[in-house]
């Protein structure tokens, strides 16, 4: 899938998925970006991202962690890609108004699986470390 570069706002020359309806509209809008050799991935934590106790919800972090997993690996998937394996830690609680980013390194990639680990901060604060695998596909 090709991203679509954002034309306004905090997010302008950022690159997002159009096509992944519940990251981009429903938990997310979360946004990638190549910056100095390396694929970064950020988004603002608003009302929407928060849980009862006013942080970010954990499944809102691991989805954005999902989303980086596919930024970071992004020059090694020609066509379409699927997470086959995903874990992570909570390291801290992120806030509202708070920039969450994720960086990573892609650890292997072969023929169909890459692998890949990356953290997440709030603020520059590490909240959350994650690793995962993802399977290529090809077209039908």
């Amino acid at each position: 899938m090709k991203p679509v570069l954002q034309t306004e706002g905090e997010f302008r020359d950022w690159f997002y998925w159009p096509q992944e309806a519940f990251e981009f509209g429903a938990a997310g809008p979360f946004y990638f970006k190549e910056i100095d050799d390396e694929y970064v991935s950020r988004f603002r934590a608003e009302k929407k991202h928060l849980n009862g106790g006013g942080t970010v919800h954990g499944g809102c972090l691991m989805t954005f962690a999902d989303f980086a997993l596919f930024a970071i690996a992004t020059d090694h998937i020609e066509f379409y890609a699927v997470t086959v394996a995903f874990t992570s830690e909570f390291l801290s609680a992120a806030k509202e108004g708070q920039l969450i980013e994720a960086k990573g390194d892609v650890l292997k990639a072969g023929g169909s699986i890459i692998f890949v680990r990356g953290l997440i901060t709030a603020d520059g604060n590490p909240a959350l470390n994650f690793s995962g695998t993802i399977k290529k596909l090809q077209p039908r």
